[in-house]
């Protein structure tokens, strides 16, 4: 696909028709077993499927997405260290296993842990010992990186979302979520920490702790597509007497990703099948039909007050349109941004948006980013900008 030719006008830009064959379809019909289900495509942002996806729910073990998202962006940032070990204090331990405690990773009390271990501990084997070992380790006290939790979830827009614990633990509703919120966590943790996403959340088993006999323990992650899904690579399970049996799930497939999310289902068996059939449905329903590749030049954009007087916007990703299977038709393409921009601009900085109309009426909106930096100029920059604009 060529770039779109038009000129910019305001902050509407480059509407175009592309053909594709035929006429739309409605969208596929599903119906999820699940109480809450939710599905999007981020190749395009389509959400495929909702089901109640703005209900607050106790997430169980799902909230361990957050503690962990905290903790990637942390090592990020260089503020944590994979091989920074920390303590089993004893009251956690105490607190924190045999069998009235749910999931553990078999933490034994003043142990030293790595953060990778611990981080193994909380994605492959739910632990909420490593839950909350991590968190005193980071914070100094559980409840100040419940903290950390609830700033991030601010920063991410996750306004139906709070946290009261590090691991789901039930804590007399003060933790809830939504469907939504949990999809925009796991996209936000495989999106900004990609490396860090494929090393832990796709490991199959892990093996930490040893029996009283001396063997070592090896527990299987309770991922219910890991093996079942092609592509799949994440992300957590979730269960409680009040939530009933979760999971929030992405897998990849020739390029494209989808996230899913089910909550609120009777049976742990319930919950693989569903999550396996939901996921399936996803890919085989839905087709994606490619728009811009990642670093494509879409359109320019006019800037104000730089030493460049426009900018190239370019795809940050792969761009595709999803559209049912059996579907297609035309689909309006256009570009908006608040213009005209005001510098600085940093390279890869967001600051428009790729708006796609199929033949359904629906709109997919995806994000366009900045090709290259853009410095501010003073004012005799900006009256030479100003001189030249006129005979432009």
């Amino acid at each position: 696909m060529t770039p779109f030719s038009s000129r910019n006008i305001a902050c509407l830009v480059a509407l175009a028709v592309l053909p594709s064959g035929a006429s739309a379809l409605d969208a596929p019909a599903y119906d999820s077993a699940a109480q809450v289900a939710y599905m999007v495509d981020l190749s395009s942002g389509k959400v495929l499927y909702a089901r109640e996806a703005d209900r607050e729910i106790a997430p169980a073990s799902m909230a361990k997405m957050m503690t962990a998202h905290v903790a990637f962006r942390l090592i990020q940032q260089g503020r944590l260290k994979l091989d920074q070990k920390f303590t089993v204090r004893p009251e956690t331990w105490q607190k924190w296993h045999g069998p009235a405690a749910g999931s553990t990773m078999f933490l034994s009390p003043n142990e030293q842990v790595s953060v990778e271990n611990l981080l193994h501990g909380i994605v492959t084997l739910s632990g909420n010992d490593a839950c909350v070992v991590l968190a005193e380790g980071i914070a100094g006290t559980e409840p100040a990186f419940v903290q950390m939790m609830n700033a991030e979830a601010k920063r991410m827009g996750l306004t139906h979302s709070r946290f009261g614990t590090s691991n789901g633990w039930p804590d007399e509703g003060v933790t809830k979520v939504t469907a939504r919120d949990l999809a925009t966590i796991a996209k936000m943790t495989i999106e900004q920490t990609p490396d860090l996403y494929r090393k832990f959340y796709a490991t199959t088993a892990f093996t930490w702790g040893r029996t009283m006999g001396g063997t070592d323990i090896t527990q299987a992650n309770r991922n219910p597509i890991l093996g079942k899904v092609a592509g799949a690579d994440g992300l957590k399970t979730g269960h409680t007497e009040e939530a009933g049996y979760g999971f929030t799930g992405s897998a990849e497939q020739n390029g494209r990703r989808i996230i899913m999310v089910v909550a609120g289902l009777p049976t742990y068996n319930g919950r693989i099948e569903e999550s396996v059939k939901f996921m399936d449905w996803g890919f085989r329903a839905w087709r994606s039909v490619p728009l811009f590749r990642k670093g494509a030049r879409v359109e320019t954009a006019d800037v104000q007050g730089g030493n460049a007087r426009s900018i190239a916007l370019v795809a940050p990703q792969n761009l595709a349109v999803t559209l049912p299977a059996a579907a297609s038709g035309d689909v309006k393409v256009s570009v908006v941004y608040e213009g005209p921009i005001k510098a600085p601009v940093a390279k890869g900085q967001e600051i428009a948006h790729l708006l796609v109309r199929t033949a359904d009426g629906d709109v997919q909106t995806m994000p366009l980013v900045a090709a290259s930096d853009v410095a501010s100029v003073g004012v005799f920059g900006r009256l030479w900008n100003g001189f030249v604009s006129l005979f432009a």
